[in-house]
């Protein structure tokens, strides 16, 4: 059984439902990254299972305990985690005695919290703060300071909620080089929810997409971003050239896909019939003034709508029947001096199409 197993966990604030159904495991060892919209339900779930709030229905089990059915449980396993909030909260006093605090609460010796502390100190980066005022730091800082007295318990789970959230870019790296170390050189199980999509692709061996409470697909970073499950899990995590479609046929292994009249050719083994949705992403799209004789099996022509200029890249939306998005350099639309009303070539090879099914 997994170190952390989620079974159908639900809760419901004032008839409004926060969480539905919601199944999760986590290995030991393992980092699973919890990622959705602002709202979605994410601290709730985090909440949850460090004890902090009760499910409306659905158990949680800490290695094989299940710590929703008994009192002496809960506290038992509560001892074995830890919490780092999004907003750090640091005492009254400096910051060695912030991260100590957990270690006196366990009565350690003197000698084993100096030791300790000193340790994560090292790990955060912030061997030189010890006698700071822990109130004058930084929001980052603060944040590192709250990540060391996670750390410093030793907890067998560390819950993170949107670690980062709110930081600059340079607080949000150096705590993601904290996090990358505990997870290399502590292997520590963790379970992080985030709103930054490659922050759990950067971090994580696992993501979980939750939107408006319900965790519509777990899997691998890759599987998350490159297959998603249906449409609301491509949208959140960017897939821009979604297409309604319909399977016409299948031949010598690949499927010939309708949309608005014009045929793409896809890898599924989806039957002619069935409702589909054809999403595919900018970047696997290339553009060309004249058709190339290239290996993709798609090309189609169309005319220019738009060109925007983002530092080094430019997207470009095409007509060609039915709108697609291309991503390329700006240097690469330069040379290809595009124009609006102009006509392009799009081509895209079959494999780097995904497909779903719509759902009626």
């Amino acid at each position: 059984m997994a170190f952390l197993q989620i079974s159908n966990l639900s809760k419901t604030y004032d008839r409004r439902s926060v969480l539905s159904g919601v199944n999760l495991s986590v290995d030991k060892g393992e980092t699973c990254a919890v990622i959705g919209p602002t709202g979605a339900g994410k601290t709730t779930l985090i909440r949850l299972i460090d004890l902090l709030d009760t499910p409306s229905s659905g158990r949680i089990l800490f290695d094989s305990i299940d710590v929703t059915a008994s009192g002496r449980a809960g506290n038992s396993a509560r001892r074995r985690m830890a919490l780092v909030q999004q907003k750090p909260v640091v005492f009254k006093m400096n910051v060695f005695g912030n991260i100590a605090c957990g270690l006196k609460w366990r009565h350690q010796r003197k000698d084993v919290i100096w030791s300790k502390v000193n340790d994560v100190l090292e790990i955060v980066g912030m061997g030189d703060y010890r006698e700071r005022d822990a109130r004058t730091l930084s929001g980052g800082e603060m944040q590192r300071v709250a990540i060391a007295r996670a750390l410093v318990i030793e907890p067998e789970l560390l819950l993170l909620d949107e670690p980062t959230a709110n930081l600059d870019p340079v607080s949000v790296s150096k705590i993601e080089e904290v996090l990358a170390h505990i997870i290399k050189e502590r292997k520590t199980t963790i379970l992080m929810s985030t709103h930054d999509m490659s922050q759990g692709q950067r971090l994580a061996d696992k993501v979980g997409v939750l939107v408006n409470g319900e965790l519509l697909q777990v899997g691998s970073p890759n599987e998350i971003f490159c297959a998603p499950a249906n449409r609301k899990v491509a949208e959140f995590v960017g897939v821009e050239n979604i297409l309604a479609g319909k399977v016409l046929r299948q031949e010598s292994g690949l499927a010939i896909i309708d949309v608005k009249g014009r045929e793409i050719q896809a890898v599924t083994e989806l039957q002619p019939g069935e409702d589909v949705y054809v999403m595919i992403r900018p970047e696997e799209i290339t553009l060309a003034r004249d058709r190339d004789t290239s290996s993709a099996r798609n090309v189609f022509e169309g005319r220019i709508n738009k060109v925007v200029l983002l530092g080094p890249l430019a997207r470009v939306e095409v007509d060609c029947g039915f709108p697609l998005l291309g991503v390329l350099t700006s240097a690469s639309a330069q040379e290809l001096k595009l124009t609006i009303g102009k006509p392009i070539y799009l081509s895209f090879k079959a494999t780097a199409i995904h497909i779903v099914k719509r759902q009626a």
